[in-house]
């Protein structure tokens, strides 16, 4: 293991614990400005830390320009004084109501969010006028993902729609190519180019037609490497700032750090060759099958087996030396769902815990 990941008295630290190192942080926070060319070319999702104190991080850094997942997290950049936040949803239901209620609070906030359907925006646009105000709204397009958005082929009309309504303005496009997740940095970048043509199609029609020239938020963490050298266009990675065994896997070409781990200990030796750790399902995300759910980079050996909500079971080599209470530093494979099942994450400096950072926005409400 990296020397910088290591805790030089852990015996007060309780486990499961998500541990953060600020100076990795502040190293993949560099990084991302570095491949971006700008600040202002960066638009991250704060999905994977959901903290104040990353935020302030990033605004310390010279970012002004946010995506988020949920009206929570969009409150919680607003508290931090983000200038400028895109909800990366398109509000529907009681989420009309409360995404109004937040622009009025936080004025100081330029907000916007994503339409990719005409009655949603409808209704969106709806509200709005009767408060006599107006959503700034980012028309979602669907370039492969198949979760949200709209055809590149079909979404002239929708944004056409939108200029003509009372309550709402369109202001951009926003396409997530996150489908696209070669290992091959070259295949991954052929793809990503080729879900992209189908954007510019559109903004040329767009163009054509008179619109003024729409903005474009493009892409996730796998493809920041080809959309960081695109001009014109806003990058929207997340996973960059803490990072984690997945995406360090599948994107070598991205040189970010880990810079959040979870601390476990050995909790029984149910077997000669198996020992149980304190890391279950309520600890690490559990989306993946068992062996991509946690890598151990100080004992690249251990193999995950079995997990349930309190216990990850681990095989060993028979006559292992590993006793009740060993320290292990499990690193996640999937680290943004990881966080959002700690309250807390204790931050490390020059092998201390100094601190914590509270991950406020795992709440899916705060006051709004």
């Amino acid at each position: 293991m990296a020397v910088q990941y290591s805790i030089d008295d852990i015996s007060g630290l309780d486990s499961p614990a998500l541990v953060v190192y600020p100076e990795v942080v502040r190293h993949n926070i560099d990084l991302a400005i570095q491949m971006a060319g700008s600040a202002d070319r960066l638009r991250p999702h704060v999905k994977t830390h959901k903290s104040p104190d990353v935020t302030h991080m990033m605004l310390e850094a010279g970012i002004r320009k946010f995506k988020c997942a949920t009206i929570a997290e969009a409150e919680m950049l607003a508290l931090c004084g983000a200038p400028d936040v895109v909800l990366a949803y398109q509000p529907v239901g009681p989420k009309v109501r409360r995404w109004i209620g937040l622009i009025r609070k936080f004025p100081a906030t330029r907000f916007s969010c994503l339409v990719d359907d005409l009655s949603a925006a409808t209704a969106i646009s709806n509200a709005f006028a009767q408060q006599q105000m107006e959503a700034q709204v980012w028309v979602d397009l669907n370039i492969g993902q198949n979760r949200t958005g709209i055809s590149p082929e079909t979404a002239f009309d929708l944004y056409a729609a939108c200029v003509e309504m009372t309550g709402i303005r369109p202001v951009g496009l926003h396409a997530y190519d996150g489908h696209i997740r070669h290992a091959d940095l070259y295949a991954r970048a052929a793809a990503c180019n080729a879900a992209f043509e189908r954007v510019k199609n559109l903004e040329e029609a767009l163009l054509h037609a008179g619109f003024p020239a729409p903005h474009i938020i493009a892409g996730g963490s796998p493809t920041f490497t080809i959309h960081a050298r695109r001009q014109g266009v806003e990058c929207s990675p997340g996973t960059f700032v803490y990072w984690d065994k997945g995406y360090g896997d599948l994107c070598p070409d991205q040189l970010f750090r880990p810079a959040a781990l979870l601390v476990t200990r050995v909790v029984s030796l149910p077997a000669a060759d198996k020992i149980c750790l304190d890391l279950g399902h309520k600890s690490v995300a559990a989306e993946n099958p068992i062996d991509h759910r946690v890598f151990f980079p100080d004992a690249p050996g251990l193999k995950p087996v079995g997990q349930s909500e309190e216990h990850l079971v681990v095989e060993a080599e028979s006559g292992h030396a590993w006793k009740t209470g060993d320290v292990l530093y499990a690193m996640p494979f999937h680290i943004c769902p990881t966080v959002a099942l700690h309250e807390r994450a204790f931050t490390v400096e020059n092998g201390r815990v100094t601190g914590e950072w509270p991950t406020v926005a795992r709440d899916r409400t705060l006051t709004i």
